[in-house]
């Protein structure tokens, strides 16, 4: 079965981003970008303008971010933005969203930071919110979060956006991702952490009644890629490659892509790579030669 590959940026790269995917982004079948505001005084491009611009840019890829900041934005008015989103980009919309984390965001930009388990409350409001202004008119919600009355959100998204949660908390976050969402989006740790984090979901999807197997897993991986270690250890001293961290695959063609298969044999549906050198093209293009045609078999 083929697996459908993203390609996912680096808020840091800003004014290079659209010159590496132009280079690039040909066999991947979507865009995906982080939603950042600020991060330790560092340039950050803003989220869901990159996504806008690649829609317009790029006419036959998916695009989403992996993920929006549910906090950053009123949940009514970002169902507006993306059913207009949808509208101009005939349906490759996809909402990738989450409870939030960067405390250091929240205060520069003045948001409230209230603990974890009240922006997973809001997470989970959030969601319910966007498919009800998808789908009916007008709506009044009352939440313990938010308080919508007589809201219009027209015309309609069609097709309706998939609304993809990430995270893996297992009380409360997980929970959401079995009531409410079409996507799971989880960044891959190992082989053994991912199968716990599918067993914890399968028993929230028992509890709420909910069918496991309907949730699109979508695995996003940190990939550092070369020909050989030799290259490999050169890549991981350059201080100009993103440091890839104890959760990325690292490795030769082959070893990427068992690592990869092994990933879809147990149970993600999509993949999505962030390449550790970008927006140097050369690991992109290693991985789309010698890894993908194996995923898209």
């Amino acid at each position: 079965m083929a697996i459908p590959v993203g390609i996912n940026t680096w808020s840091r790269h800003v004014t290079e981003v659209f010159p590496y995917l132009d280079q690039i982004i040909h066999p991947f079948d979507s865009l995906w970008f982080p939603d950042h505001v600020q991060y330790n005084g560092h340039n950050v491009a803003e989220g869901w303008t990159l996504a806008v611009y690649a829609l317009a840019r790029y006419p036959d890829k998916l695009v989403g971010h992996d993920v929006l900041c549910n906090s950053f934005r009123n949940p009514a008015h970002l169902a507006k933005m993306a059913a207009t989103a949808q509208a101009f980009s005939a349906g490759r919309v996809v909402i990738g969203i989450g409870a939030g984390w960067n405390e250091e965001e929240y205060r520069g930009y003045g948001w409230p930071f209230p603990n974890a388990r009240a922006r997973i409350e809001q997470l989970a409001e959030a969601i319910q919110i966007l498919k009800a202004m998808w789908t009916d008119t007008p709506v009044t919600f009352e939440g313990k979060h938010y308080r919508l009355q007589n809201a219009y959100c027209e015309p309609k998204p069609d097709p309706t956006p998939p609304v993809m949660v990430g995270g893996g908390g297992e009380k409360y976050l997980l929970r959401v991702v079995a009531e409410h969402a079409d996507w799971w989006n989880y960044v891959y740790p190992d082989r053994a952490t991912y199968a716990h984090k599918q067993s914890v979901l399968k028993e929230h999807c028992r509890t709420v009644g909910r069918d496991y197997d309907e949730i699109l897993q979508v695995m996003h991986v940190s990939i550092l890629i070369a020909e050989n270690e030799r290259e490999l250890q050169r890549l991981r001293e350059d201080p100009n490659v993103r440091p890839s961290g104890t959760d990325a695959i690292e490795g030769t063609p082959a070893q990427v892509t068992e690592a990869l298969l092994q990933i879809v044999e147990q149970g993600a549906g999509r993949i999505t790579v962030n390449i550790a050198d970008a927006p140097r093209v050369e690991g992109t293009y290693l991985f789309a030669a010698t890894v993908l045609p194996h995923l898209l078999e």
